[in-house]
């Protein structure tokens, strides 16, 4: 278990200095800068700015600088938004992005478990068969298509719910379903052929002849081992609901780290940018180390190496 945790440390500093790397050369790559579009700058300003990030020294000092701020944690100053630095973006941004994210993921995974387990109870009904049509939609149409049937349906035909903002629970509640109800879809199918495969197994048909109700066999017996495959899934559902809020964060104006991110890239602030992507990096990897933990307390036989 030491070794298991020493080896993810390892390889999370390897795989964040790997990223930052390809990064910042990705970034230098681009033609422009993060003040080229600025036409009525007046040359000797954009020489003093640019000497402030030092924009104007060679490509390795750039790099060994950057790093060197990184490794002491601090990101640097935002280059587009000057009153800010980048920790002061994440530490306003990420409680946000991080209420909405978890709002998202619960609703996906209560639902998602939900739908699956009913319609494994119940193969070839009417409710299987409506709930695995349902899901199959949801897989079908983007978080942005949802978004905008939503906000016509909740907020202009049945006035719900506000188009936009944030501060309140209203307002989270439309952008999470949105941003969570591919992966519920999703869910719903993977725990659905889990719950199946697991009502098969010995062990489940014994505890059935020993007289419990269906309902307690499936969810004190098979659902552990049908959720192998949903846990499995969750490290990738946690990535696609970081990438996925910045679609919805855009469409609902929620100010949280995928705004953030859409202005960065498109005005090129290259401290913002990679201070971003290295935390959702940190993010995600933290995120599949958790995914690999539970393996070993669903099944015991799991052995973490």
């Amino acid at each position: 278990m030491i070794w298991f945790i020493v080896r993810r440390l390892i390889g999370l500093v390897l795989t964040l200095w790997v990223v930052f790397t390809v990064s910042f050369l990705l970034m230098r790559a681009v033609p422009g800068g993060p003040y080229s579009g600025e036409r009525n700058l007046p040359p000797e300003i954009e020489e003093n700015v640019k000497h402030r990030y030092r924009l104007d020294r060679p490509i390795y000092e750039q790099y060994g600088f950057e790093l060197g701020n990184i490794l002491s944690g601090d990101f640097g100053q935002s280059m587009r938004l000057y009153d800010f630095d980048v920790n002061q973006v994440i530490a306003q941004g990420l409680p946000i992005s991080a209420a909405l994210g978890i709002f998202a993921l619960s609703f996906a995974v209560t639902l998602g478990l939900s739908a699956g387990i009913v319609s494994a109870l119940y193969r070839g009904s009417l409710a299987d068969w409506a709930l695995m049509s349902l899901a199959t939609i949801g897989i079908a149409l983007p978080s942005f298509v949802i978004a905008g049937l939503s906000i016509m349906l909740f907020v202009f035909l049945i006035p719900v719910f506000p188009a936009a903002g944030w501060g309140t629970f209203r307002q989270l509640v439309l952008p999470a379903v949105c941003l969570g109800s591919l992966y519920a879809a999703e869910i719903a199918r993977i725990a659905r052929t889990g719950m199946l495969d697991a009502m098969s197994q010995d062990y489940v048909r014994t505890a059935r002849a020993k007289g419990l109700s269906k309902l307690a066999v499936a969810l004190r017996h098979a659902l552990p081992g049908a959720m192998m495959p949903v846990v499995s899934f969750l490290g990738p559902a946690v990535a696609g609901i970081l990438t996925g809020s910045v679609v919805i964060e855009r469409i609902f104006a929620i100010p949280g780290l995928g705004w953030h991110f859409v202005q960065a890239a498109l005005q090129r602030d290259y401290t913002l940018a990679m201070g971003l992507v290295l935390l959702y990096t940190l993010l995600l990897y933290t995120m599949n180390f958790l995914v690999d933990l539970s393996y070993g307390i669903l099944d015991p036989r799991v052995e973490l190496k």
